[in-house]
């Protein structure tokens, strides 16, 4: 599916699926939907959810008729992480959002850089012993 939202592009066919969850009912029970979480190439996240007469995701045809629909969602970094918390196994989780750390003394920040900046943090980091994170972290306390 492609929806353009906010003069922007989503696409189910290029973006990178995360995860997908279903109530588990029949394709033929009006209760039933399927979500699917994605990621664009720029990091932003959003849900590809279809369903049944019976749920959020209907279209209406009539003044009471109803059917399936689907539709895409934008949702935040941390709407996204909590839909995978609620849906994904906890080794998908980690493979997206990293580590869980029950102490709350980090957070994991999603950032957009060019390639090259990426690289030289790389660089830098392994040239100094450190994890890019550490690094990362050194140079923003100076």
């Amino acid at each position: 599916m492609r929806q353009h939202i906010n003069g922007k592009v989503y696409n189910t066919d290029t973006a990178r699926k995360i995860g997908t969850w279903s109530n588990g009912a029949d394709r033929t029970d009006f209760s039933w939907v399927e979500e699917s979480l994605y990621q664009k190439k720029t990091g932003e996240f959003f849900l590809h959810g279809q369903g049944g007469p019976n749920t959020r995701y209907a279209q209406q045809l009539e003044a009471s008729r109803w059917t399936s629909g689907e539709t895409i969602s934008l949702i935040s970094y941390d709407s996204a992480r909590q839909w995978a918390d609620d849906h994904l196994t906890a080794e998908q989780y980690q493979a997206i959002f990293g580590e869980v750390v029950e102490d709350n003394s980090r957070t994991t920040l999603l950032l957009s850089l060019p390639t090259s900046t990426i690289k030289k943090i790389k660089q830098e980091a392994a040239q100094a012993g450190m994890t890019v994170s550490a690094y990362v972290e050194r140079k923003i306390k100076l």
